[in-house]
């Protein structure tokens, strides 16, 4: 399988019902009584059918009993079939609600606790400065090298401290700090730091913020300096603008005074932010912007000016597993043309700038741009993404042999239970069709990849991805209700609802529904969990 699937607990027993995680008991009793009328096993006459309606009313009972009784319910509700089956107890046995509540909410109270008293954070950065033009002449090929370490830790429910370093060499001089902060949390909307380095930086200080609403926060601070006694105040204002975006003021007094101004935006597909500042001795503006093409991919442009800088920056960076991003950037600006590599793995980063040149020519410029770039592009087209998809097949593959059997079991028994809905469904379709009402014309859910290929691909022979899509049009015609909607709750996996199965386990999946409504066409592609509700006027084709 390409990735493990992610989303909330399953509620199987949820969408067997049809109901929402929050149903009321009233509409839990009203759900079973009307499945019950459906696979009650006395409204068929053939033996064939009473069969799978007799094994369909268990599922239906089995369900009604777990859901309608508040204990089992609760323990379903946070470990699913398997806390119920194993007899699994919250804490010692506990007969009524509120007593499991009380217990839960102990269990979760001491969870934090623990978490508390061993939250550790380290973060750390090493850059590497690497001059090609200094190799070769002869000289050493490393200008210069940095190191930084910090360690975070949570020492009490409102306590935190953090203790630091850093060391730098730079040609034949080099120098090093060590830094301390304790940071204490007066109450849930301000906190306090005190911090102190000694080293290269020798100093003390002082910081707090407070949040001023539930949008604005504040932050002031002062420090001195224990080199030369110089003093320096702080204060800066961050605000809210939106879900997505925020903005920030700074304003330094001391002996470098300076006014910032900031603003950040992120969004699932882009992330991008701005500043400018202006000091008593220089000034400048700096801006970057990040498009993510996948979830594993992104592009990265970026631009700085002012009186002592002028650069731009261009690059992207891939995610090569959940914890590991590698980036590689070019930039081209007044202190030299450079490659730049990074790789960021939680919270370290491995940063090596190159320098290429120093002197700006068009043409060196234009070809450390293009070369690296058309290779990178020549290795993912012809080399890397054919690998990668192969390995992906393969991996499709051998997980579909490793569940072939559960996964024909489960369209078997989809399949009778569409059996028992087919007529009810028929009827529900042709009162819709009289009235130019809600029917689905067909649905299909199953493999997202499945699902997201183009229709002429998808007519190729290819019954891997095929067998990854089971047909529910009939189920949902069935769901429909008499007044031409349908709704499917959200946070309940779909392939538990009657005549659904899951065809492709571990894999991520959606449903893709087209309709018609008052004598339209309309379509729509739902994500797992998605909630599902139709017909709607964003549908329509």
């Amino acid at each position: 399988m390409k990735e493990a699937e992610v989303g909330p607990p399953n509620k199987e027993l949820y969408a067997l019902l049809h109901i929402s995680p929050e149903a009321s008991d009233e509409e839990i009793r009203k759900a079973y009584r009307q499945w019950a009328q459906v696979y009650h096993p006395d409204k068929y006459q053939s033996p064939q059918m009473k069969d799978i309606a007799t094994e369909n009313f268990q599922r239906i009972c089995e369900a009604y009993e777990i859901l309608s009784d508040e204990r089992k319910r609760q323990i379903y509700d946070i470990y699913g079939m398997e806390g119920l089956t194993s007899g699994l107890e919250l804490g010692p046995k506990l007969n009524k609600a509120e007593e499991i509540k009380e217990e839960l909410e102990r269990l979760r109270r001491r969870k934090e606790m623990e978490k508390v008293s061993a939250h550790v954070q380290p973060s750390g950065s090493i850059l590497a400065n690497l001059s090609l033009p200094q190799f070769l002449k002869g000289g050493s090929i490393m200008r210069g090298m940095a190191m930084s370490s910090e360690l975070q830790s949570q020492i009490s429910k409102r306590n935190a401290i953090a203790i630091g370093g850093n060391l730098a060499v730079n040609g034949n001089a080099g120098g090093g700090a060590a830094s301390v902060m304790l940071r204490h949390q007066i109450s849930s909307v301000s906190s306090i730091e005190f911090m102190a380095s000694t080293g290269l930086r020798a100093l003390i200080g002082v910081q707090t913020s407070r949040n001023l609403s539930l949008h604005s926060t504040a932050t002031m601070g002062i420090t001195m300096s224990l080199r030369d006694g110089s003093i320096n105040l702080s204060n800066s204002w961050t605000r809210q603008l939106s879900d997505t975006s925020s903005g920030n003021i700074q304003l330094v007094l001391g002996p470098e005074s300076s006014v910032a101004v900031g603003w950040q935006k992120k969004e699932e597909k882009m992330s991008a932010a701005g500043e400018i500042k202006i000091g008593t001795s220089s000034f400048g503006a700096s801006a970057h912007y990040t498009h993510r093409f996948s979830t594993k991919s992104h592009g990265r442009i970026a631009g700085r000016v002012g009186s002592t800088m002028l650069e731009l920056e261009v690059g992207g960076g891939r995610k090569i597993s959940q914890f590991s991003t590698v980036r590689m950037l070019y930039s081209v600006g007044i202190q030299g043309i450079f490659w730049k590599f990074e790789l960021h793995r939680g919270r370290q980063k491995l940063i090596v700038p190159i320098l290429l040149s120093r002197h700006l020519n068009a043409v060196f410029a234009t070809g450390a741009f293009v070369i690296p770039t058309s290779l990178y592009f020549f290795l993912k087209t012809f080399i890397i993404k054919p690998y990668y998809l192969k390995r992906e097949k393969q991996k499709m593959l051998e997980n579909m042999e490793k569940t072939s059997t559960q996964v024909q079991e489960a369209r078997a028994a989809a399949e009778k239970a569409q059996q028992l809905l087919q007529n009810v469904a028929n009827r529900k379709r042709s009162r819709q069709l009289e009235t130019d009402g809600l029917v689905i014309t067909k649905a299909v859910y199953g493999s997202k990849k499945s699902l997201n290929k183009k229709r002429d691909e998808a007519e190729e022979a290819n019954d891997e991805l095929a067998s990854q899509v089971i047909d529910v049009t009939l189920p949902l015609n069935f769901l429909a209700n008499d007044s031409g909607q349908l709704k499917l709750h959200e946070g309940v996996k779909k392939s538990g609802i009657m005549g659904f199965c899951d065809p492709c386990p571990g894999e991520p999946k959606q449903l893709c529904v087209e309709y018609t409504y008052h004598g339209d066409r309309y379509e729509v592609v739902v994500d797992d969990y998605e909630e599902l509700l139709i017909p709607q006027a964003a549908h329509k084709i």
